[in-house]
């Protein structure tokens, strides 16, 4: 287990939060300036500088139940109230969006490259309040400062613990089922085919070398899918290119979406449309 996971799931996690929030209150047609409201205190209250300095100290994960107190308590840190099943279709939504994200990832270093297109995101929700804003440009620097010259190994370990945070997790989410990635039981659907990593090369090639290291032969095997080459590596630099989707909001694409989550039976599907968000 990596003791340098928590701020990544929080972070990520928060940020999906903001998503779904977003995605409500303009489905409900709530008041620009309350909306706004609503969102600036929950990234104010989630990004507060003492609160992050602690997140940031190497530590274990929270367990389940203590990380839903923490966002049940951060969710309801503006005007906004939500009862206990709205909540739980948040964070069921929240933690399964970050759960594909983690599990798409293609490399693990795309763990940091997600977190910082929340990061890209939240900041531009905030970006007409000065004072939030810098809060989420402090994050940004403690990110690049605690994991910007991590080595591979060190996010490999991190990318496992989330993992296993996340594996007996299977609800099914309305969005991933109609992109046919995620599956019936709840599982994701992990393609064999698409973009390799950068600087990898496709499979389907192999090298022999002599004993004194020297290239004698190639062979070629079929690998059964499509594969293209990633171009460019993913930067870290603030607002720079990620080279990835993950992180970022899908909700804000321009089709039809409804944050609408299922369970297996016996138990009925449950959706975010149905619910509503009041504000005082």
């Amino acid at each position: 287990m990596s003791l340098r996971t928590l701020p990544l799931l929080f972070i990520n996690l928060g940020g999906e939060m903001v998503y779904i929030l977003d995605q409500r209150l303009k489905a409900q047609v709530i008041p620009d300036e309350k909306a706004k409201k609503v969102l600036h205190d929950i990234v104010s209250t989630m990004f507060n500088r003492r609160f992050m300095d602690e997140l940031f100290k190497p530590q274990e994960l929270y367990s389940k139940k203590g990380l839903r107190t923490v966002f049940d308590r951060l969710a309801h840190a503006s005007i906004m109230r939500l009862n206990t099943a709205s909540m739980d279709k948040l964070y069921d939504l929240m933690t399964m969006a970050f759960k594909y994200q983690v599990a798409m990832s293609l490399t693990p270093r795309d763990v940091l490259l997600v977190t910082l297109n929340h990061i890209d995101a939240i900041q531009s929700f905030v970006a007409e309040s000065p004072v939030i804003s810098g809060h989420v440009d402090n994050v940004y620097q403690l990110l690049i400062t605690n994991y910007g010259k991590l080595s591979i190994g060190e996010f490999q370990l991190i990318r496992q613990t989330l993992l296993n945070f996340f594996q007996d997790m299977h609800i099914r989410v309305s969005i991933f089922l109609k992109d046919k990635v995620q599956n019936s039981n709840g599982r994701f659907a992990i393609s064999t085919a698409g973009m390799v990593p950068y600087g990898s090369e496709p499979p389907g090639i192999i090298r022999m070398f002599s004993t004194e290291g020297e290239h004698v032969k190639t062979a070629s095997f079929p690998s059964g899918g499509n594969y293209t080459y990633s171009m460019q590596q993913g930067s870290i630099e603030l607002q720079g290119n990620r080279c990835t989707q993950l992180g970022t909001n899908m909700y804000a694409m321009n089709k039809p979406f409804e944050t609408t989550i299922s369970v297996p039976a016996p138990q009925q599907p449950m959706s975010m449309a149905g619910t509503s968000i009041a504000t005082r």
